[in-house]
């Protein structure tokens, strides 16, 4: 006797083996990570297809989002998806609205944000959230300035306390001049936090042995810097960058130092995941027209990634046989 149930999927009948809803997604060659599922009229949370099993009689409908003829390519964090991979900062606009203006315009789902003391003396002044919601763009709260690991995990700790973040930017500087990671104290910071269970995205040096010893420490992502933070000279070792990408398990973004599309454009070549940037937008002279730059140059460097770059030769190779010419 046949233990498959029968189910209505997306409008047609299907037999299934019994199971959770996640294991049907999975029959389907499908992420449960990325898709939505009604069942039976009312949506199930992506957090409990696992936990949800299937019925006899059930109907399904299962959605996932697909854009303009554009293959879905998102990437994921600490099991968080995001169509996205450009990041953005929350620094050096002349107001909250031009910043508003231009992380709509780059597309990105993420944002920066520092943490700083309230102005007890103006209480009632403009915020950040009340012109970028954080229940649409995810706040990412990091620790810029920080100098010494007690001073990044005490910032993290109030803001998981204020906004109850746990996927946190962790940034831990050696000096002010060079604004470079001190990476014995942010590894350090690193395990503190991944025990206290934040889920730390790390600004590191171009090392791919620092790299994976972050990765060890528990970091979620792995963030090396492209050029001193706000240089805009654009991305000085690309051969380090491709070697953290080829051995990290983590994600990896390029940070800091991207000043035009073209940058941000190499990074998604040589296989990033995504690109974080602050004062390549906001100090550029059109800030709303740049961010659309960026937007398109990360979207042309992931395609051009995908589709394979040829080969470099030595010598010239003619696109046109010379075999035969009059």
């Amino acid at each position: 006797m046949s233990t498959e149930l029968s189910l209505t999927l997306n409008g047609e009948p299907r037999r299934a083996a019994p199971g959770s809803i996640a294991d049907l997604v999975r029959s389907l060659e499908l992420d449960p990570a990325k898709v939505a599922v009604e069942r039976n009229g009312e949506i199930v949370p992506r957090s409990t297809l696992a936990a949800v099993a299937i019925a006899e009689g059930d109907v399904l409908e299962i959605v996932h989002f697909v854009g303009g003829g554009q293959e879905d390519d998102t990437w994921s964090v600490a099991g968080r998806t995001f169509r996205s991979r450009l990041i953005v900062g929350t620094g050096k606009y002349k107001d909250f609205a031009q910043n508003a203006a231009a992380v709509e315009a780059s597309g990105a789902e993420i944002v920066t944000v520092a943490v700083r003391r309230v102005n007890v003396s103006d209480p009632k002044a403009p915020m950040l959230t009340d012109y970028i919601d954080p229940k649409k763009i995810t706040y990412l709260p990091n620790t810029a300035g920080c100098f010494t690991a007690e001073d990044a995990i005490r910032t993290l700790r109030l803001a998981r306390e204020a906004g109850g973040w746990d996927l946190v930017k962790l940034e831990v500087l050696g000096e002010a001049r060079t604004l470079y990671p001190n990476m014995v104290e942010t590894i350090r910071a690193t395990e503190v936090l991944a025990k206290e269970g934040f889920l730390p995205m790390v600004y590191c040096v171009d090392d791919p042995i620092a790299a994976k010893q972050l990765e060890d420490a528990g970091a979620v992502a792995v963030m090396p810097l492209g050029a001193p933070i706000g240089s805009g000279l654009g991305i000085q070792n690309r051969v380090t960058i491709r070697l953290i990408v080829e051995g990290a398990k983590v994600p990896v973004l390029v940070d800091a130092g991207v000043g035009t599309a073209s940058d941000a454009a190499v990074a998604l070549e040589l296989g990033c995941d995504g690109v974080l940037m602050n004062t390549a937008i906001a100090e550029a002279k059109d800030p709303i027209r740049m961010a659309r730059a960026m937007r398109a140059a990360v979207e042309a460097g992931r395609d051009a990634y995908l589709a394979g770059r040829m080969g470099t030769r030595k010598y010239a190779d003619p696109s046109s046989p010379l075999a035969g010419l009059i």
